[in-house]
C-alpha cells in the first residue's frame, strides 16, 4: 500500500523540520545530515535573478504571439541544459470563444465569493488589464510587445524527474510562462517560471533521487482563462497510473499526488494607502502565501498539503515565513482542485488582496524587472525554498553523492 499526500503530510507535520543551519547572512548551509538541505542550499538569488532577467527578454510572452513560441524554445532549452529529462511538449488549441473565467476587480466580491475566494478587507485600489501600448514608456519594450495575439495552436513545455521507487507516482510543480499588460510579466509569471526551472535544474543534477515521479510543468494561456491548464487535465486525467508499454516499468502519465502552483512571487508592500498610494518598500510582514480552495472536492487533502508546506518553510526558508489561507482561485491550480489536492505559492492572497489592489504591477506596463528591489527577489526565493524542501520530503529525495 502506498502512501497518498495526506499521510505523507501528516508524517511531515509530527516531524516538524530538522532546524536548518544559517549563516548570519541568512543564506542555508548545507549538512550531510539532511539532504534536503544540501539541495536547499543549492538555491540562488544570483541564479533566480538571471532566470527571471532572461524570460524578460521576450517582453509579455502574451499567448499565440510570436514572442511567447520563442519564450518557450528558450524554456526547453534550458530545460535541457540542466539535464531535465523527458522533455515533452502538449499541444492543444485556443480561441477567444472559449470559456473564460473571472478577471477584473469584481473577482474577490462576487464571482469568488461563490468558490471561496474571500472578500476586501482594508484600503482598496482599482485594478485591471492594461491594454493601452501607449502606457508602456518604454518605446522599444512597446515594440517588442506589438504584434497581437492570434488563435489557433498552442503549446506548453514540462520535464519529468523519474521515481527510481516509485515511477508510477507523481506531483506537479507548476507555473504559467505566459503574461500581458505591455510589460515584462517579470513577476506574473515570470517569477512562478524562474522558481519551477530553478527547481528542475537541482533536482536534475547528477546524484539527485526521488523516490516518487515530479514533474515540471510551464503552462500557457493562463491569463486568458487557465486553458493550458485545462488542456492538460482534459487529455492527460484518465492516463494516470497507466503502465505503457505495459511490462515496461514506464508511466507516461504517474498518478497525481500533488499539484503545487506558484503565480506571482515578488511583491508584498501591503495594502494601499488611504489616498490610493503604495509603499515603495517591502512591508516587515512580506510572508509566503500557500493557498488551498476550501470548496474543492480535495480539499481535506489540499489543506494538509498547504501545512505540510508550511512546515517546510519553518524547516528551511531563511528569511520568510509562511501563511496558509483557504481562498485559492483564478490560477493554474484550480483546474486539478478537484481531482487531486492543489495549492497554490504566491506573495498576497489573490481573490482578497491581489484582486483589491495590494500589487500595483499586477498585469501593468510596471511589471519589468527593473521594478523590483533584492528584498522583493528574496521573497521569491524562499518560496523556491519551501517547495524545494516540501517536495524533498514528499517525493523522498536522496542524494547518491
Amino acid at each position: 500500500m502506498h502512501r497518498g499526500v495526506a499521510e505523507i503530510a501528516f508524517s511531515m507535520l509530527m516531524a516538524m523540520a530538522i532546524p536548518a543551519s544559517s549563516t548570519a547572512s541568512g543564506e542555508l548551509k548545507s549538512t550531510a545530515a539532511d539532504p534536503i538541505q544540501t539541495l536547499v542550499a543549492r538555491l540562488d538569488l544570483g541564479r533566480y535573478k538571471a532566470t527571471i532577467k532572461g524570460l524578460t527578454q521576450f517582453g509579455d510572452r502574451r499567448q499565440g504571439t510570436d514572442r511567447n513560441r520563442a519564450a518557450l524554445d528558450w524554456i526547453e532549452t534550458q530545460l535541457k541544459s540542466y539535464g531535465c529529462s523527458n522533455i515533452a511538449r502538449l499541444k492543444y488549441s485556443y480561441s477567444p470563444t472559449d470559456a473564460k473565467r473571472p478577471s477584473g476587480p469584481a473577482i474577490a466580491i462576487s464571482s469568488d465569493a461563490a468558490v471561496g475566494g474571500g472578500r476586501y478587507r482594508g484600503a482598496r485600489k482599482e485594478t485591471g488589464v492594461n491594454v493601452d501600448p501607449q502606457q508602456q514608456p518604454d518605446d522599444q519594450l512597446r515594440r517588442l510587445n506589438s504584434q497581437p495575439s492570434e488563435p489557433g495552436a498552442r503549446e506548453e513545455v514540462y520535464c519529468t524527474k523519474v521515481g527510481s521507487t516509485h515511477p508510477e507516482e507523481m506531483y506537479l510543480i507548476g507555473a504559467h510562462m505566459d503574461g500581458h499588460g505591455w510589460g515584462e510579466a517579470a513577476n506574473d509569471d515570470g517569477s512562478g517560471t524562474a522558481l519551477v526551472m530553478e527547481l528542475a535544474r537541482i533536482l536534475s543534477a547528477p546524484g539527485v533521487k526521488t523516490d516518487r515521479s515530479i514533474r515540471f510543468a510551464l503552462w500557457n494561456n493562463e491569463e486568458t482563462g487557465l486553458n493550458g491548464a485545462r488542456a492538460y487535465v482534459e487529455q492527460r486525467a484518465a492516463l494516470q497510473g497507466k503502465e505503457d508499454p505495459a511490462g515496461s516499468g514506464r508511466y507516461p502519465e504517474p498518478k497525481w499526488l500533488g499539484m503545487i502552483q506558484h503565480d506571482m512571487m515578488l511583491f508584498d508592500h501591503g495594502m494601499p494607502h488611504p489616498d490610493g498610494s503604495m509603499s515603495q518598500h517591502q512591508r516587515p510582514e512580506a510572508d509566503v502565501n500557500i493557498e488551498f480552495q476550501s470548496l474543492a472536492q480535495a480539499a481535506d487533502g489540499a489543506q494538509k498539503l498547504a501545512w505540510a508546506f508550511y512546515a517546510a518553510n519553518e524547516a528551511y526558508a531563511t528569511d520568510y515565513p509562511a501563511a496558509v489561507g483557504p481562498h485559492m482561485t483564478n490560477t493554474d491550480s484550480t483546474p486539478f482542485m478537484d481531482l487531486v489536492p492543489a495549492i497554490s505559492l504566491r506573495e498576497n492572497e489573490r481573490g482578497r488582496e491581489i484582486g483589491a489592489g495590494w500589487d500595483p504591477q499586477w498585469h501593468q506596463p510596471s511589471d519589468v524587472y527593473a521594478t523590483y528591489s533584492d528584498a522583493d527577489f528574496r521573497l521569491g526565493l524562499n518560496a523556491a525554498q519551501t517547495t524545494l524542501g516540501a517536495i524533498g520530503r514528499l517525493a523522498g529525495v536522496t542524494l547518491t553523492h
